[in-house]
């Protein structure tokens, strides 16, 4: 039994009068607009959830149930300092190393990315981690443990004045720098998400509860207020975001190279 090809004017087609191996592609770039402004709602949203848990007075509030005029009682606890404070710093910068020898000899499901992709997730961290070293630097912002009210001489400024000179020097506390080391790794959403959702989902999952874990840890030993790390959790998110929207753009035209990604279970989102 032999088959017929179709005459060039009887390619099947869908309801929506489109080629059958057009219809995919057509119905990705439709859905592109939606989901960045699902993105950009949820981003908003949390950047405003934020604000109004500083202007409720929430960091200081928390802030005084670890500590008071006395300092912060689990400032030298054991399982704060070496655990999940050094031992986390350690073990976020394995993983950092991991993923920048994972864009030349990839393993597990870094072999199901393009190296371009590879690239994009190991970059991120690496520029996430920067970028929150580089507000640090110019933070007015003195940590809880150096304020007068927790026993220290530092007076409270505003983080947002990054314009003010602080009596004694700039603070340096804003944001969280060690809750960086997990909420770094929130971009690998981004990369997962085009070929297996649910890994893409599990990644910010554990992205997420990391830099969550890491930063409370930091808050209850008095070296960060809590928007310090809702802050840092955000702009790592904006900045991955930001990564990825640019080098789909550069994709598009062109411009990027690698290796051909393989299938992966999952689907994308």
């Amino acid at each position: 039994m032999h088959s017929t090809a179709l005459p060039a004017d009887m390619t099947p087609t869908t309801p929506t009068g489109l080629p059958l191996r057009a219809q995919a592609p057509a119905s990705q770039a439709l859905q592109r607009p939606a989901a960045a402004t699902r993105l950009a709602t949820v981003t908003l949203g949390l950047a405003l959830l934020f604000l109004a848990w500083e202007a409720s007075g929430g960091d200081l509030w928390l802030a005084q149930q670890a500590g008071g005029a006395h300092g912060f009682a689990l400032r030298e606890h054991w399982l704060l300092t070496q655990v999940l404070h050094s031992g986390g710093r350690w073990l976020a910068w394995m993983l950092a190393l991991g993923l920048s020898l994972g864009v030349w000899w990839p393993l597990g499901p870094l072999q199901h990315l393009a190296m371009a992709q590879r690239l994009q997730l190991a970059g991120g961290v690496l520029l996430c981690v920067a970028m929150v070293s580089l507000l640090k630097a110019i933070s007015p912002a003195a940590c809880p443990w150096s304020l007068v009210q927790f026993g220290g001489v530092a007076q409270p400024v505003s983080h947002w004045l990054v314009w003010v000179q602080p009596v004694g020097g700039r603070g340096g506390c804003f944001p969280a720098g060690h809750a960086s080391a997990g909420f770094a790794f929130v971009g690998g959403w981004f990369v997962f998400r085009p070929v297996n959702a649910a890994l893409a989902r599990r990644w910010l999952g554990v992205a997420v509860v990391a830099g969550g874990v890491l930063g409370v840890s930091q808050q209850w030993r008095g070296a960060h207020f809590m928007s310090h790390t809702l802050w840092s959790g955000w702009l790592c998110w904006c900045l991955a975001w930001a990564i990825d929207t640019a080098v789909r753009r550069f994709g598009a035209t062109g411009g990027t190279s690698g290796d051909t990604p393989g299938s992966a279970p999952g689907g994308a989102a």
